[in-house]
């Protein structure tokens, strides 16, 4: 692939302009800056007329996945091994769940809704996705980041997380194989945990050590050249063995979490993170084609509802089932019922890259992510209080008596 530096630059320009006008309008909207990429996107790409504004789609595509690796990367940052260890078992039972019941009923409504194997698979795992910036953040907005469903919401949007970007490399290593038999199955499932396995075994005793070393001549520029070799070490690693480099790039962040400069390699990382991140989700909203959108809206509607009532009904029942009150069962239910997010964009994409979906489910999945990030502000609100309602022993106290009476 050739790039000419003159329409390289023109196109990064006019991306970079108009992805900061739109996190700025977002700002002024309090809405999440995603949503302002993702219009940016839309704007400049070649499904919105009267033209395209960008000229090379390729260089775009690199950057996007430039900033999936840098994405994944700072997040599993967030989730050093020991951290993971304090989950518990209880948030484990929750996220299994949650993340396994969604993505059974979403493949069973996608199939009733007539969608392939391959796009129902997808668009089943896409909408099992919580975001879990989106929801933490407007947890510290509303002040309840230290209420116990919070804590609980956070550790089970932890393994989560993990589910779904294993999923999401067994499924994109079947589909690019083309088949779908029990050995292949098999055979691919063995191959990302064997991965994850020697990763987590083998990096945990050698780059925290490698980080650590590296950390100790206090020179900033080596630290982070370092840690983006391991990053996108290991996300090539992932690519030359057929799996997601997103799986990749998460646990080599989870491996950077070990080292004691994990604080000061946060810091170097998340500028840059930022501005491919910005340009993931640019790419994104460049790649939906937005012509379709009568054609799969009430689709997106259904599972967006089919997404939050799985979420809603499995999440509460797993927590009430490991001893959590109603109160804290019910909040938890509500914080992890919205789908979404920045994940789900990165599902749908994975599907796109191995050729496994059709061109409806990437702009599919990105209005959907739209509605439901917009939403997940006041579901979270109005359901803390509907949990505080319900919770009340003179409330459920007069529910059994309005019972015996009829």
């Amino acid at each position: 692939m050739v790039v000419e530096i003159g329409p390289f630059l023109q196109d990064f320009t006019i991306i970079m302009i108009v992805a900061s006008v739109m996190a700025m309008v977002s700002y002024k909207l309090k809405q999440p800056m995603v949503i302002g990429y993702i219009i940016a996107g839309m704007i400049i790409g070649p499904f919105t007329p009267p033209f395209s504004l960008i000229r090379n789609f390729d260089v775009l595509n690199l950057f996007a996945e430039i900033g999936v690796i840098l994405l994944l990367f700072v997040v599993g940052m967030e989730f050093p091994i020991e951290k993971l260890r304090k989950i518990g078992k209880r948030a484990f039972v929750i996220a299994s769940s949650e993340a396994l019941g969604t993505f059974t009923i979403g493949f069973l409504v996608s199939q009733a809704l007539n969608y392939s194997l391959s796009n129902s698979l997808f668009l089943a795992l896409a909408i099992s996705v919580t975001s879990t910036v989106i929801v933490m953040r407007i947890l510290e907005e509303l002040a309840m980041i230290k209420e116990e469903a919070s804590v609980i919401i956070l550790g089970v949007a932890v393994i989560e997380d993990i589910i779904i970007i294993s999923m999401l490399a067994i499924l994109q290593s079947v589909s690019s194989s083309g088949q779908l038999s029990g050995i292949e199955l098999v055979t691919s499932v063995g191959t990302v945990l064997a991965f994850i396995g020697g990763a987590l075994f083998i990096g945990s005793k050698a780059v925290p050590r490698f980080v650590n070393i590296i950390g100790k001549t206090n020179q900033h520029d080596v630290l982070i050249v370092a840690i983006l070799g391991v990053a996108f070490g290991l996300s090539f690693i992932a690519f030359e063995i057929g799996i997601s480099v997103a799986t990749g790039a998460f646990f080599a962040g989870v491996l950077i979490a070990e080292s004691k400069a994990h604080s000061v390699t946060r810091v170097l990382t998340t500028p840059i993170k930022d501005m491919f991140g910005a340009v993931f989700f640019v790419s994104v909203g460049a790649l939906m084609d937005i012509t379709q959108l009568p054609l799969f809206i009430v689709p997106a509607i259904i599972l967006i509802l089919v997404s939050i009532g799985a979420k809603f009904f499995t999440v509460y029942l797993a927590a009430r089932s490991q001893g959590y009150k109603t109160q804290t069962a019910f909040r938890a239910a509500f914080g992890l019922s919205s789908s979404g997010g920045e994940l789900a964009l990165v599902v749908a994409k994975g599907g796109t890259d191995v050729g496994a979906t059709s061109s409806f489910v990437l702009p599919m999945v990105g209005a959907m992510t739209i509605i439901t990030t917009f939403i997940t502000p006041y579901l979270i609100k109005m359901g803390w209080k509907f949990a505080d309602y319900a919770s009340t022993p003179d409330r459920r106290f007069s529910i059994r008596l309005w019972r015996r009476k009829k």
